[in-house]
């Protein structure tokens, strides 16, 4: 019960990532409040998982819709969130940068670095009280830079840079910021959307664009919402006490720094 008395908090919780991870501290003993978007698809997740999961719907990128998250998941549970994961984000629409809109760029990082900034701003002043440990989600794509994927590799770098800042600045409180880089993962939203985009791009079905992904992954697939799961919970957890600023790759080799 790695997570047990602990108070978790994920957003983007009605993806298959944040509903998985939400139903690994659950069943490993913490308290968890879930947010996203859709009231009704948090409801069913949170009926499915049981009486210590809890949800709000917000909009991550409204300062006052985040606060009323964050404040209900500290009136749930005693008022303490010791676990904060920064999953909500969005790829946006892909394509070559010459056809992107500003309304696409500024969408993008609005919700993966607003969003996450948002959250974090208002769960610290809680999390001081105890410590804790502060997980935000990069990608591969943070690390090096994906075509036509312009906005979303510039906004999921600055998640990394961001991650570094407040890992330094965080410290003296015992609050640990790591960040995950996950490749393409299967079964996920960015996934549909990515995928859709380079079908639309390359006009290639979607057989041939898995196999180009996989092509340079030592470990021939894409990566599995379980694999992402997993490291991003060892990075919440008691093991990882002595990380923080680091930007964690979950890529089958694929990127190696």
């Amino acid at each position: 019960m790695e997570f047990e008395n602990k108070v978790a908090l994920v957003t983007g919780a009605a993806g298959t990532i944040g509903k998985g991870l939400a139903e690994r501290f659950c069943q490993q003993g913490a308290s968890v409040f879930i947010t996203d978007l859709d009231q009704a698809a948090l409801d069913t997740i949170a009926k499915e998982l049981g009486p210590k999961c809890k949800a709000l719907a917000a909009d991550c990128t409204k300062a006052d819709q985040v606060a009323k998250v964050v404040e209900a998941a500290k009136a749930a549970f005693g008022g303490s969130i010791d676990i904060l994961v920064n999953v909500a984000g969005s790829v946006g629409k892909g394509g070559p940068v010459e056809d992107m809109s500003e309304e696409t760029w500024d969408f993008v990082f609005d919700v993966n670095c607003k969003g996450t900034f948002l959250f974090t701003k208002f769960v610290v002043p809680i999390m001081k009280a105890g410590g804790g440990k502060i997980v935000n989600f990069s990608s591969k794509s943070g690390k090096t830079g994906s075509a036509l994927m312009t906005a979303y590799s510039a906004a999921k770098a600055a998640i990394i840079g961001l991650t570094q800042a407040l890992a330094f600045e965080l410290a003296g409180s015992n609050i640990n910021v790591n960040c995950v880089c996950p490749g393409i993962t299967a079964d996920t939203g960015v996934w549909k959307s990515v995928s859709a985009d380079y079908i639309e791009t390359m006009k290639l079905p979607v057989d041939e664009i898995v196999k180009k992904f996989t092509a340079k992954v030592p470990l021939k697939r894409l990566a599995a919402v379980e694999d992402v799961v997993a490291v991003t919970a060892f990075l919440a957890s008691k093991g990882a006490d002595y990380m923080t600023g680091q930007a964690i790759n979950i890529t089958g080799g694929r990127e190696m720094h």
